[in-house]
Order: structure tokens, then C-alpha cells, then sequence
């Protein structure tokens, strides 16, 4: 597809989930190569912005178009599989295995077979692990003694496993601990720039979404629209004089 298309677009979208009143987008545009962070959704808004963009879910109204089609023209398993297969989703979601090493977790994307992985495997597994920044001594110890840090820095790599075209992360920082999220940020955003990746960042942290993404955007809850970060603040400042 063009590298400049559109890799997600939604369009009037409205989705119920239990609270007072439902997740709007007016229009949102993600082109492919493009980096982009979203203010204004808590964890459970963005769970549910994650799936309707991955087709999970539907829309109660409006349009979800990803890499050209519309997620409602999704009708059968096989398909919507290979449409997962193109995002890479980074999520305190994402389940971990305690009685697994940091190694034998971040290759089950590519393999079951961890017990005693063959030569290829494990070079593909420590080429994803250098790229996200987890050591050769940090690959072998047990899960359950990964620190949160690790633990995020697992999860990205489980989301690159696949060479996903669109890495959707929700509050990826949230877990990190604060001592570790400059060296963080830094890596997520080499990893979407020497990728050329697509990335869709939904965060409440206005410093780490400009370190990370090019471009800020806040949502108006009221009206689904989304606007720019610094248009944001000038508006409640004129709104507050």
C-alpha cells in the first residue's frame, strides 16, 4: 500500500462502554509512517479505542477504516486474524508467564517450542530483545523476578515479534517507573523511527507523548473532536480568564 495512505482513519465514531457517556471521535487520521499520541482517554477509553481499531469491536455508529477497509467488512475469523497480524499492541494487557524466562516469553509469538529453542530461534529472539533494550543477562532470568521496567520492555518486543505495520500502545509509561522512562521513551521512539512504523500512543502524559511521538493531539470528550495539544491549553486559558 502507499507508504503516505492512510493506515487508520475513523470517521463520526461512537461507542457505548458503561460510563456516562460514550468514547466520540469526530475524525482521526493515522498515515502510515506517521507517530502519534492521544491526551484525554483514560485506560478503559483506550482498551476500547484499541478494539475498534483492531476490529474486536464495532463502532455503534460511524466508520473504522483500517489499511483501506472498513472493520464492519470483517466477517469471518481468518480474515480478521491476518488484519491482527499487521498491529503490534503494547498493553499492560498483554499477558506475561511467570514460569517462563524473559527469553522464553518474548519468543512465544514466534514459537512454541521455548523449552529448548533451536539456533534460529534464538537469534531471532536476542535480535528483538537488543532492539528494545533487554541485556543477555536479563533474558534468562524468571519472570516472576522482571521488574516493571523489563516487563514493559517484554511487551514491546512481543508486539514487534510479528513486523507489525501499526503499533497501538495504551499508557505504555504508566508501569514504567519514573527513574526509567527517559531511556524508555527514547528507545520506543527509535524503535517506530528506524521501523518506520506507524504508532498510535494513548498516554495522560503530556511530556512523555511529545517524547516519543511528533505529533499531540487531545480529546474533547464532549464532542469526539481532537485537537491539538497547544490549542487545548489555549483554549481553557481563555476559557479561565
Amino acid at each position: 500500500m502507499n507508504s503516505a495512505g492512510p493506515a487508520i482513519e475513523l470517521r463520526g465514531v461512537s461507542k457505548a462502554y458503561g460510563t456516562l457517556r460514550p468514547l466520540r471521535i469526530g475524525h482521526f487520521v493515522l498515515r502510515q509512517g506517521q507517530t502519534v499520541a492521544l491526551l484525554g482517554f483514560d485506560r478503559a477509553a483506550a482498551e476500547v479505542l484499541v478494539n475498534l481499531i483492531t476490529a474486536a469491536t464495532l463502532p455503534d455508529a460511524g466508520e473504522v477504516e483500517v489499511f483501506g477497509s472498513r472493520t464492519n467488512h470483517v466477517t469471518d475469523f481468518d480474515t480478521w486474524v491476518r488484519l491482527l497480524d499487521r498491529f503490534g499492541i503494547l498493553s499492560e494487557r498483554v499477558a506475561l508467564i511467570d514460569e517462563l524466562t524473559v527469553e522464553q516469553n518474548l519468543a512465544l509469538p514466534l514459537s512454541l517450542e521455548v523449552d529448548d529453542m533451536a539456533p534460529e530461534l534464538r537469534r531471532r529472539v536476542g535480535k528483538i530483545a537488543d532492539e528494545v533494550g533487554i541485556g543477555p543477562t536479563e533474558r534468562t532470568q524468571p519472570m516472576r523476578r522482571a521488574g516493571a521496567g523489563l516487563r514493559m520492555r517484554l511487551r514491546l518486543g512481543k508486539a514487534l515479534a510479528l513486523d507489525p505495520w501499526v503499533l497501538l500502545a495504551e499508557h505504555p509509561n504508566a508501569a514504567v517507573p519514573p527513574g526509567e522512562l527517559p531511556r524508555f521513551s527514547a528507545d520506543l521512539a527509535a524503535v517506530a523511527a528506524q521501523r518506520g512504523l506507524a504508532m498510535l500512543v494513548l498516554t495522560a502524559d503530556t511530556a512523555f507523548a511529545a517524547a516519543v511521538c511528533k505529533h499531540v493531539l487531545t480529546l474533547r470528550p464532549a464532542t469526539g473532536e481532537l485537537v491539538h495539544a497547544s490549542r487545548w491549553n489555549r483554549w481553557f486559558a481563555r476559557d479561565g480568564a
